[in-house]
């Protein structure tokens, strides 16, 4: 066989490949929905996964206006996803769980800096708390039109560790109540403590008019398009490195993170 022609045969299997993996792993594109809890310029070796600095998170804001991120609202992504249109690269959602008072302090600053939404996830009876936000600030960042809120539950305690399911129920729909009596405005949006549920949980939040749910890693049982389970990526201070940040809001950390787990 003439080399010229070797080569050229060489060459397709090699492009050949590319373009398979190539497609294959664009199928496995997730849009990445962040998952913040404390951005706080204090250190706690005790939460360390749950702090990023205001600086750190100032830098990813700046990295995601800089590289010409769409910083989307939870509620807009899910309506796409339920509308199976395609969701255009580098989109990405900014959610928040607990409601700590730094989220008023130190990153809704930085969020009005760069016009970006996102979502705070409420633990109800922990308003007010000394570490929490207060209603009248959960009122000015909603009043701002950037900041969404949804229910994090009355406690903090996973619902999967609870055995009454009329408590089960209580937490999720009177959360629900207590956050629209007291912001005036319907609550779609649920957040699992802890990230764990199991199936008749996730039907509880269905029935309960959520129109949709957060977790973290439910596992591949639950498909990237389940409103009910949208996986999101817990960012830390590890992420103050720009380059581990860039790979969590790739696209493509949840499925690589998935099969790392297997």
């Amino acid at each position: 066989m003439p080399k010229q022609r070797r080569l050229k045969i060489i060459f397709g299997i090699i492009l050949a490949v590319i373009l398979f993996f190539t497609g294959y792993l664009r199928r496995q594109y997730v849009v990445p929905i962040v998952m913040y809890h404390l951005v706080n310029p204090e250190e706690n070796p005790f939460i360390q996964r749950m702090i990023v600095s205001p600086e750190t998170f100032q830098r990813q804001m700046h990295f995601l206006k800089e590289k010409h991120y769409n910083v989307v609202t939870l509620e807009s992504l899910v309506s796409l996803i339920k509308e199976q249109k395609n969701i255009s690269p580098r989109t990405i959602a900014i959610t928040f769980d607990d409601g700590y008072k730094d989220n008023y302090t130190h990153a809704f600053p930085i969020l009005k800096k760069y016009n970006f939404p996102a979502t705070i996830f409420i633990i109800v009876n922990e308003v007010a708390r000394a570490d929490r936000l207060s209603w009248d600030e959960i009122r000015q960042m909603q009043s701002s039109g950037l900041i969404s809120f949804g229910s994090h539950t009355l406690g903090p305690e996973p619902l999967t560790d609870i055995k009454s399911l009329e408590e089960v129920k209580k937490q999720i729909f009177d959360s629900k109540k207590i956050l629209e009596e007291k912001l005036g405005t319907p609550i779609t949006m649920f957040s699992y403590p802890a990230g764990r549920f199991n199936r008749q949980i996730r039907q509880l939040v269905i029935d309960a008019g959520y129109a949709l749910a957060v977790t973290t890693s439910p596992g591949k049982e639950y498909p990237d398009n389940d409103v009910f389970a949208l996986k999101r990526i817990r960012i830390s201070e590890n992420a103050g490195n720009l380059f581990i940040f860039w790979a969590e809001t790739s696209g493509f950390y949840t499925f690589f993170k998935e099969r790392r787990h297997k």
